[in-house]
């Protein structure tokens, strides 16, 4: 699951059910250190993460891929019931329905898969969504890389992160949570710098040699409570996200993002945002956000 603490590895286990597919189950802690954002519904990002494991899970133990390939999202989306977000008295259980498609291999071996999922928690449908990724084995990675691609290089040279935004402005509680720093010059509507502190325990878990996508989608979640007044906050129940290149590590990345058209009696929004580094977009996404908890 490419996770070193074992508290933040949230699948429990996997079977196949036909050549390309699998049921992966999973468990959801009733409270989490950084994917927390309600005391009674659990947090949408926190169903991203456990989606996130399941191409690592499944691709070392189901397709063979040796440990050391590296899993390189393409596109990354997601929707979720309110409803089935709810928190219990008891962990949730959970059942990830998957199916791979479109893969891709080089000598026998999958380099680009994209996986589907329905996720039931019991009886009762909590949300779907797709991943697509590419995978390189450690040599193809360091060719597409070069010097960047030494983790431990790159990642002990990060610079100290930028002050955050406050925190209730991104709807978190702490300001080690903010992933988003005021623009330069201050004050400019719907624009941000990432903010990236690698001290982090659970974005940043182990070394990495870019900035992690798990980061992406919370920036994505923060600029869209950035934008809205804090009475119009709410849970972002479907994202869309196409990642177009790495964000480094060395140089600023500009987070914006532009309300789209709704009606007024309508309770969802739609937000768009881009990450741009240097001249070059990095990544775009849509987040479709419910008003309220």
């Amino acid at each position: 699951m490419h996770r070193a603490a074992v508290s933040e590895v949230f699948l429990t286990g996997w079977q196949r059910t036909g050549a390309d597919d699998f049921t992966v189950s999973a468990q959801w802690p009733r409270s989490h250190s950084f994917y927390r954002t309600s005391r009674t519904r659990y947090d949408p990002l926190l169903l991203c993460e456990t989606v996130r494991q399941a191409p690592a899970l499944l691709m070392h133990a189901a397709y063979l891929v040796p440990f050391g390939h590296q899993m390189i999202w393409t596109r990354f989306r997601f929707t979720a019931d309110p409803r089935a977000l709810r928190i219990e008295r008891r962990p949730a259980e959970l059942q990830l329905y998957v199916t791979c498609s479109r893969m891709r291999r080089i000598r026998g071996v999958p380099a680009a898969v994209t996986m589907e999922f329905q996720v039931m928690r019991g009886s009762e449908p909590l949300g779907s969504a797709v991943t697509s990724f590419t995978c390189h084995s450690p040599a193809v990675y360091r060719r597409m890389r070069g010097e960047r691609g030494d983790a431990a290089r790159v990642f002990g040279e990060v610079s100290e992160p930028a002050p955050p935004l406050p925190p209730g402005e991104v709807g978190r509680l702490i300001p080690e949570d903010v992933v988003l720093s005021p623009s330069v010059p201050a004050g400019r509507p719907g624009g941000w710098t990432l903010r990236v502190d690698t001290s982090h325990p659970v974005l940043f878990d182990h070394p990495v040699d870019h900035v992690p996508g798990m980061l992406l989608l919370e920036a994505v979640r923060q600029a869209t409570h950035a934008l809205g007044s804090r009475s119009d906050m709410g849970m972002p129940i479907v994202m869309d996200v196409e990642f177009h290149r790495y964000v480094e590590f060395d140089s600023p990345c500009t987070i914006t993002a532009e309300p789209q058209p709704s009606r007024a009696a309508d309770s969802r929004r739609t937000v768009c945002i881009k990450g741009v580094q240097g001249e070059a977009t990095a990544f775009t996404a849509r987040a479709e956000v419910r008003g309220g908890h």
